[in-house]
Formats: structure tokens, C-alpha cells, sequence
């Protein structure tokens, strides 16, 4: 208990380590409480909410953040969220299989990769970059897990449905944004891609800002939309490509730390 008491030692007006104006002891308990709390990562912007006026919530959660990176429950941020993790080198102890443990087909995952690097992207953008047809179920899949969203519907005849990634995927993979997908050099170093990209062909910054591009429009039809690309049409069923036979299953059975 002295151990825990000393961590909160610091008064308004001291400093830091590194010069920086110490944050309120009381501001670092409540900032604790509500993230230890909350049943899923919280919004920085809430916990702002119910921090004493004045608090840099910023500093207030990099502190909360350094005190816990020694210890069997670190404090990570993801998806712009916090929560609080168990550490990495300490998940196996705890880690224990909720569900039965699936993994995606090769068909889902190389429809998830693209979604995710060039969102957003419609059903004949993803076949054009794999170079078969995608079966129905590898989006279903995808969407049923919360991975994958609709985001609206490309400025084009027909008006096909344009998909993007969702804060899920990122919470899952534990990235803080989608500008943290590793890129050629990574993948290349890691293992994962070894071949020779065509000329004129790269690795794409991704993007998953909510608001719609100039080429989309929102899901609901309009009047106007009908008159300028025509009325909307049903996507068709799609040939099974290589693995639609797996579709249906998904990693749904993560293990928890």
C-alpha cells in the first residue's frame, strides 16, 4: 500500500523528471477509476469531461500511463481510447479461450487487407486489385465480426456500396490509428511479403476518416441521386472464388489477457 500511496506523491506546482508541470494527484485518481471502470475503451474526451477544471488530460493520462508501464497492468491507448491492458509479457498466464477458435479464409483476409489499405472501396474495386471475383460471404464475414462497415455509396451508375474499416478492427489489432498498418518495408522485414510489386505500384497511406470523399454519397437515396446516377441497384451474386468455402469462418475466439 506505501508503494501505491507513493506513486500519487506530487503536489500543483512541482515538477517532473523532465521539467514538465506535475499533474494533480486527484486528477491521476479520477482518471484511473473511470478507465479501470469502463467496460470498453474510453474516449479522451469523456474522461476530460469529469476531470478537475483546469486538467490537461493529456498530461494527466501520460503520467497515468507511465506509472503503469512497469507493472502487470499497463495502460495502452487504441483506437484514440484508453483502457487498461494486461502486460504483454504476462498475458499467457491469464489468457483462456472464450470461444472456439476460427480463423478467416484466405479469401477474407486479402478482402480485409484491401478494405483496409485503400478504403473506401467497393465490391469491383476489391475485385480489380485481387483479380477474381469476391464471394458474398468474405464481406459478410467481415461485417458480422464489426471489422468492416458501410460508408456510403460511390458517385457512379449503379451506386455501388463503398466499405471501410471500423474502431473494432482497430481495437482488435491494437492499433491507435489506421496510419499504423505497417508499410512495404515492414511487411517486407517482418516476413510477410517477398515478391516485386509491378512498376507504378505501391503501398497506399491509408485512411479511415468517417466523413465522406467527394466521390461518395450517404447510404439513404435520394430524389437527386436517382436523377443524376439513376436508381439503385442490388449487388449480384458473385462466382466463389478460391476459399469462399471457408468464408463463413472468422477469428471469432481471441484470447483474453
Amino acid at each position: 500500500m506505501g508503494e501505491v500511496a507513493r506513486l500519487f506523491e506530487v503536489t500543483i506546482g512541482e515538477t517532473g523528471a523532465d521539467g514538465a508541470p506535475a499533474v494533480e494527484p486527484e486528477a491521476l485518481r479520477i482518471a484511473e477509476a473511470l478507465v479501470f471502470a469502463a467496460s470498453e475503451p474510453l474516449d479522451e474526451a469523456v474522461i476530460a469531461s469529469r476531470l478537475p477544471e483546469g486538467s490537461d488530460v493529456s498530461a494527466v493520462m501520460a503520467e497515468l500511463q507511465r506509472l503503469y508501464a512497469n507493472r502487470g497492468v499497463n495502460l495502452v491507448r487504441v483506437a484514440r481510447k484508453w483502457a487498461f491492458r494486461t502486460a504483454v509479457d504476462l498475458a499467457w498466464l491469464l489468457s483462456r479461450e472464450d470461444k472456439e477458435q476460427k480463423k478467416l479464409s484466405r479469401a477474407a483476409i486479402e478482402t480485409l487487407a484491401i478494405i483496409a489499405y485503400h478504403q473506401p472501396v467497393t465490391r469491383a474495386d476489391i475485385e480489380e486489385i485481387r483479380g477474381v471475383a469476391v464471394s458474398k460471404g468474405a464481406l459478410d464475414v467481415l461485417m458480422e465480426t464489426g471489422w468492416v462497415r458501410m460508408r456510403g455509396r460511390r458517385k457512379a451508375p449503379g451506386r455501388p456500396i463503398t466499405y471501410g474499416t471500423t474502431t473494432d478492427f482497430l481495437v482488435h489489432f491494437g492499433l491507435e490509428a489506421i496510419g499504423d498498418l505497417p508499410g512495404l518495408d515492414e511487411l517486407k522485414g517482418a516476413g510477410l511479403f517477398d515478391g516485386r510489386l509491378p512498376p507504378g505500384f505501391g503501398v497506399p497511406s491509408p485512411s479511415d476518416d468517417p466523413a465522406l470523399t467527394e466521390d461518395e454519397d450517404p447510404l439513404e437515396e435520394t430524389a437527386a441521386m436517382v436523377e443524376a446516377y439513376g436508381p439503385q441497384q442490388e449487388e449480384e451474386p458473385q462466382p466463389a472464388d478460391e476459399g469462399a468455402e471457408e468464408d463463413g469462418a472468422t477469428e471469432e475466439g481471441a484470447s483474453e489477457g
